[in-house]
C-alpha cells in the first residue's frame, strides 16, 4: 500500500469537482511530505498505516509496522503509557494533545531522544469509531534545554539546602552526616564522608604526602536500602587505605577522582577488599565520585559518593557541584574540629582543677558532679571544693567564674588555689569572700559568684556566706526542701562590699546542697520556675544515696539544649560517731 494513497480521501472519484480533486491531491501530499510523523491504528490498537516522517523517526518501513502494536515497534520506550493513553483516547473520544515520551527507536538505538505525541479518535461520516490517529513531533532540543534548566534548578536548591542543613552546629560528626543526606539522593545512590584521622587529632598539616592513610568514617547514607551500606566503613570505623586507592588518591593530590564507568579493576581500588568489592559489583555499582574536603589550604578528608540504582553516570556539572558542597561542608568541619580540641583543652584543665573528695570527711558524706556545656564546645569556670580543715571541720566551696574557655577555667584555678589558701588561716567565711574579692579584681576584669561554708560537726553548724551566688538548698528529714535566705552579696571582682555570714543548724539526715546556676537557668524558664523544679525533686531526696540525687538532678533539669556548665556538690549530715 502507497502511504500517500492510504491517507488519500475517499472523495477522489470520476466527475468530481476541480476542487475537490485538488483538495484530496494537497491532502496526500499533507500527509507523505509532513515533518511530523503520522499512523493510523486500527480498533485493536495496531498499525494501519505511518507515514514517512514515522517511518524515519522509529527507523522501520510502513510494511514493517502494519498489523503490529506500538510496543513491538518500540521495545527501548516505555509504552504501556501510550498504549494506556491510546485505549482512553479510542474509549472517551477525548482528545490526549502533546504528551512527552522519551526513549530510543530502531533510527537510532544510540540516544535517547524526545517526542511530543497527540492521539485523537478516527470516525467514519455516520460516527462509526475506526481507530486512533497519532502525530509525533520530535521535540528532542526543546526536552533538553528544559531537562538542563530543571537539572539546574535542582542543583541551585541543593546547595542552598546545604547551606541551611550543613554546619548547623560546631560538630565534626553532625556535619558529616548533614552533607551525606544533602548529597543522597539528589547527587548520589550512596554518600559517605571520611575523614583522616591526623585531622580529628588536629596536627595534619598542608602539603602533598604519599603512602597509606588512616581515614574515620564518620557518616553514611543511601537513598534506599542496599547491600551497599553494608560493606562500606561504618560510622566510627578506622581503615588503612594503601596509596594506590582512589580515595587516598583523592586526599594525596587534593582533587576530584572520578570514575564515569566503574569495572572490576576500577572496584578493586574503591572497596576495602575483595568480597566488598564483589558486593558492590552485586548492588549495581555502576559510577564513581571521589572529592577532597579541603579548608584553608588542608586536606581533612573526602566525600564518597556512588551510583547504583540511577543510570547516569557522573560528569563534570556532578562534580563542580560536589565540590562546591564539600568545600561548604569542609570549612564547617574545619571549624568544628578546632573548637573541639580548644573545648577537650579547656575540659581536661578544669577536669584536672577540680578536686578529689577527701578520704575521710568527719561527719560528712559528700557526693559531686561536674557537667560541661552541652550545646557549646567551650567550657565555663564553674568549680567546687572539698577542703578539711583542723578541729574535724569541713569547708565546702561551689563557685562560677563568669565567662568560658581556657581563660575561664584557668581563672578558676587561680581562685581555688586563693580559695584553699585562705581556709587553711581558718578565717569567717565572710572574710575569706572578702580577700577573694580583693584577688578576683586584679584578675583582668573576671567577675565570679561564690558560697563558702564551714560545717562544725562537734556543734552541729554550719557558717554560709554568698557572693552573689545561687542560694543553696537544705532538705531536712519530714520537711519540704527550702532555699536559705543569705544576705546575696555582690561577686568576687566588683570591689568594696562587704558579706555576712549566717549560721545553720544541721542534724543527722539533713542535707545541703550547693550547685552552680548551670543546674536550674534556662533562655526559656523564669529562674522561679526552675527553682521550684529544684526543690521538687529534692523533696523526699534524704531517703535516697547523696549520688542519685546528683544523678536525679543532673538528668532531669539538664537537656542537650543547655549552653552553661553544672557544678553540684550535695553533703549529708551523719549521725556522731560513738
Amino acid at each position: 500500500m502507497n502511504t500517500s494513497d492510504s491517507f488519500q480521501a475517499e472523495g477522489d472519484v470520476p466527475g468530481a469537482s476541480q476542487p475537490r480533486r485538488l483538495l484530496n491531491e494537497l491532502s496526500g501530499s499533507l500527509v507523505s511530505q509532513s515533518p511530523v510523523g503520522l499512523a493510523v491504528m486500527d480498533t485493536d490498537l495496531r498499525y494501519v498505516t505511518v507515514n514517512p516522517a514515522l517511518e524515519r523517526i522509529n527507523g522501520l518501513s510502513v510494511e514493517d509496522h502494519v498489523g503490529r502494536p506500538v510496543s513491538e515497534i518500540l521495545p527501548h520506550v516505555e509504552t504501556k503509557a501510550i498504549e494506556s493513553a491510546q485505549w482512553r483516547v479510542l474509549e472517551t473520544g477525548v482528545p490526549l494533545l502533546d504528551q512527552h515520551v522519551v526513549g530510543r527507536t530502531w533510527a537510532d538505538r544510540d540516544q535517547d531522544y524526545a517526542w511530543s505525541v497527540s492521539l485523537y479518535r478516527l470516525e467514519d461520516p455516520i460516527g462509526q469509531v475506526q481507530g486512533v490517529a497519532a502525530s509525533i513531533a520530535d521535540v528532542t532540543e526543546r526536552h533538553c534545554v528544559e531537562t538542563e534548566a530543571a537539572r539546574a534548578r535542582r542543583r541551585l536548591a541543593l546547595i542552598a539546602d546545604a547551606s541551611a542543613l550543613v554546619g548547623t552546629v560546631l560538630n565534626v560528626d553532625q556535619t558529616a552526616r548533614e552533607l551525606a543526606e544533602v548529597a543522597v539522593p539528589e547527587l548520589a545512590d550512596i554518600a559517605a564522608v571520611d575523614v583522616l584521622d591526623t585531622v580529628l587529632a588536629c596536627y595534619r598539616t598542608a602539603g602533598l604526602r604519599s603512602g597509606p592513610e588512616l581515614f574515620r568514617a564518620l557518616a553514611l547514607s543511601a537513598a534506599y536500602p542496599t547491600e551497599a551500606t553494608r560493606v562500606g566503613d561504618q560510622e566510627g570505623d578506622l581503615a588503612t587505605y594503601a596509596a594506590d586507592r582512589l580515595v587516598t588518591q583523592c586526599v594525596h593530590t587534593g582533587k576530584p577522582v572520578l570514575v564515569r564507568h566503574v569495572n572490576e579493576r576500577d572496584l578493586a581500588r574503591i572497596a576495602r577488599d575483595p568480597e566488598a568489592a564483589t558486593l558492590l559489583a552485586r548492588a549495581g555499582v555502576h559510577s564513581y565520585l571521589a572529592v577532597p574536603l579541603s579548608a584553608r589550604g588542608v586536606v581533612l578528608g573526602v566525600l564518597e559518593l556512588k551510583r547504583a540504582r540511577n543510570p547516569l553516570p557522573f560528569d563534570q556539572d556532578d562534580t563542580v557541584l560536589a565540590v562546591e558542597l564539600a568545600n561548604r561542608a569542609a570549612v564547617s568541619i574545619d571549624n568544628a574540629r578546632w573548637y573541639q580540641s580548644v573545648r577537650n583543652t579547656a575540659v581536661t584543665l578544669q577536669r584536672s582543677l577540680l578536686p578529689e573528695h577527701p578520704s575521710h570527711l568527719p561527719g560528712l558524706e559528700i557526693a559531686s558532679r561536674y557537667q560541661p556545656a552541652q550545646a557549646t564546645t567551650e567550657v565555663g569556670g564553674d568549680w567546687f571544693d572539698i577542703i578539711p580543715l583542723t578541729g574535724d571541720k569541713t569547708a565546702l566551696v561551689v563557685g562560677d567564674v563568669m565567662g568560658s574557655g581556657i581563660d575561664a577555667a584557668a581563672t578558676m584555678g587561680r581562685l581555688r588555689t586563693a580559695t584553699c589558701t585562705l581556709a587553711e588561716l581558718d578565717f569567717d567565711p565572710a572574710q575569706v569572700l572578702q580577700h577573694l574579692d580583693r584577688i578576683t579584681s586584679g584578675l583582668e576584669h573576671y567577675i565570679a559568684t561564690c558560697l563558702y561554708a564551714v560545717y562544725d560537726p562537734h556543734h552541729g553548724e554550719c557558717h554560709i556566706a554568698n557572693a552573689g551566688h545561687m542560694p543553696p538548698v537544705l532538705v531536712r528529714p519530714g520537711r519540704p526542701p527550702e532555699l536559705l535566705d543569705l544576705s546575696p552579696g555582690a561577686p568576687l571582682g566588683v570591689g568594696g562590699v562587704t558579706f555576712h555570714s549566717r549560721t545553720v543548724d544541721l542534724g543527722p539526715g539533713d542535707d545541703l546542697v550547693l550547685y552552680t546556676d548551670g543546674l536550674v537557668e534556662t533562655r526559656h524558664h523564669p529562674i522561679d520556675e526552675r527553682l521550684d523544679a529544684l526543690l521538687g525533686l529534692l523533696d523526699g531526696s534524704d531517703c535516697r544515696p547523696v549520688g542519685e540525687t546528683c544523678e536525679l538532678l543532673l538528668h532531669t533539669l539538664r537537656d542537650p539544649g543547655d549552653h552553661d556548665d553544672v557544678a553540684l556538690l550535695i553533703t549529708r549530715i551523719l549521725p556522731a560517731q560513738s
